[in-house]
């Protein structure tokens, strides 16, 4: 795996890490699509938007994610499996497409990680989210050392 300059972690809106680890698995906090602690899209997803309008915002949130766990790796390690990514909607009552906005998630995933980054998925709708996120993103994944499986 080539080496990875890590990014900063996504800054915590409470007292909460970004993510944790219990020997070779890590799991993130929920995601939001914070750019340097700053929403880039708020409110409800709208049935009157085409789902597209939110493709940004859920890959920040997937990289927000991302960037989390890559973090906790050390020197020789990398991730190996993205085991389970949820994915939170805070959608309008009749909005129907949530698995469609989870693809946008997968997708990136599936870019920067290939075939590993993808795993099981759960998309789930929500009344709401913190600071009216339109999305959040949560991501378990195995690591390894270089060389073994």
């Amino acid at each position: 795996m080539s080496k990875l300059r890590k990014k900063n972690n996504p800054i915590p809106q409470g007292k909460y890490v970004p993510a944790s680890r219990s020997e070779n698995i890590i799991y993130t906090a929920g995601m939001t699509p914070r750019k340097n602690g700053v929403l880039i899209q708020s409110g409800k997803i709208s049935v009157a938007q085409p789902v597209c309008a939110y493709k940004e915002a859920v890959r920040q949130a997937a990289d927000n994610a991302l960037t989390a766990a890559r973090n906790l790796l050390a020197e020789q390690e990398q991730l190996v499996k993205i085991i389970s990514l949820t994915v939170y909607v805070n959608a309008e009552e009749t909005f129907e497409e949530h698995s469609s906005l989870a693809d946008f998630a997968s997708e990136y995933l599936y870019d920067e990680l290939g075939n590993i980054g993808i795993g099981s998925r759960t998309a789930i709708g929500v009344a709401s989210l913190p600071g009216n996120s339109p999305v959040e993103i949560q991501l378990v994944a195995a690591i390894s050392t270089e060389g073994k499986d």
